[in-house]
């Protein structure tokens, strides 16, 4: 499976991979070797790692905490404590490793290496100035969260391929349909 890496930040590009949560909740991760094509896909190692369906649970249990912590850094509330717990613990973890050799820098790491990476991210989000340019794509279907870095903070879409293209085209549409006075 081909994954999309959109949001510049390996947490907000994990998070998704439960899409239309609400709606249609389309999982993408549907079985351990998803995870693994996952971690290579988005650069955290360039080896698959072993994971199990226990590993599987676990990323996953993982991928949700961290949609409510940043669900909850968006809306203003507060994290639950179970969330915050999860994260930490998982971000204490090893990270992958990095080795230059003549052919150039090897990222590897196991499963729990990945995790590390992705909640050390989270975490990092909650420290740094891009939480406060957090948001929700304006697409109604869309629950991917996004940077808005955007000129005057005006960006509405997590990004212009899906989410900006379809909006665009209803509203070409509906000018189309409107007669002219």
């Amino acid at each position: 499976m081909k994954f999309e890496f959109i949001a510049d930040r390996p947490v907000l590009d994990f998070v998704p991979t439960v899409s239309e949560r609400g709606h249609a909740d389309v999982e993408q991760l549907t079985a351990p070797e998803d995870f693994a094509d996952w971690a290579v896909q988005a650069g955290i190692v360039e080896r698959p790692p072993r994971v199990d369906d226990a590993g599987l649970r676990q990323a996953k249990d993982l991928r949700e905490a961290m949609f409510r912590l940043v669900q909850a850094l968006i809306d203003g509330t507060a994290a639950a404590t179970a969330d915050r717990e999860l994260v930490n613990e998982a971000a204490a973890g090893p990270l992958p490793t990095l080795r230059l050799d003549d052919d150039g820098v090897h990222r590897r790491g196991d499963m729990d290496a990945v995790l590390a990476v992705l909640a050390r991210d989270c975490l990092e989000l909650h420290a740094s100035d891009d939480r406060h340019a957090l948001r929700w794509c304006a697409d109604e279907h869309c629950t991917r969260a996004f940077v808005d870095r955007s000129r005057g903070s005006r960006r509405r879409w997590c990004g212009m391929r899906g989410c900006g293209d379809r909006a665009k085209a209803a509203a070409y549409r509906r000018r189309r349909r409107t007669p002219a006075r």
